[in-house]
This record gives structure tokens, sequence and C-alpha cells, in this order.
């Protein structure tokens, strides 16, 4: 398991620096209705509130999601501070993550 956590985290460190990702709760949703997102990772830390805000948006417009490490883990991956949720914008990016995560 410990290998297949790396990478996944490896692989969004990557997204994030070729700028394909986009964090933040406000601007994930408007990634999720312009049809922009592909795939989203949602820390297992979260409130409830923004969990179901955030599951409902994918539900609705068909976004696969995946819960996975807590925020400072998906922060640390890509460089920031602590992260909610990170949604990856690109189609080759969420292929591999998500088969690195199911």
């Amino acid at each position: 398991m410990r290998n297949k956590q790396t990478s996944y985290l490896n692989i969004l460190g990557l997204a994030y620096r070729a700028r394909k990702c986009s964090t933040g709760e406000e601007t994930i949703v408007q990634d999720i209705q312009r049809n922009k997102a592909k795939f989203l990772l949602i820390a297992n830390d979260i409130s409830e509130g923004t969990k179901k805000k955030m599951t409902d948006k994918c539900q609705s417009f068909h976004v696969p999601y995946v819960e996975v490490d807590d925020r400072a883990t998906l922060g640390h991956a890509i460089g920031k501070s602590e992260r909610v949720a990170v949604a990856i914008l690109d189609e080759g990016f969420a292929k591999k993550l998500q088969s690195l995560l199911s």
C-alpha cells in the first residue's frame, strides 16, 4: 500500500507543477460546473458540510472523486499548506490517479 500511496502523491505533485490542478473550494466548484475538473481528490478530514457540497457537485456533473489522506498530506504533495480538496483538470493525470487509487 505504501508504494501506491507514494506514487499517487508524486503524480499529484507533477500535475500541480504542470498547472493541471485547482485548489480552493470555490475554484473547484466552478471548475466542476464548467466541466474542467476530470477527477477530485478529497481529504479524509474535510468537514461534513464541505464534503457534501463537493460530492453533490461531483455527482451532478458526473465527476469522479475519491477520499484520500488528510489535508496536510494533500497540501504537502503540491507544496502548499493544507488543502481539503484538489481537482485534476487533465484527462491523462485524472486517469492515472484513478487507476492508482482504485
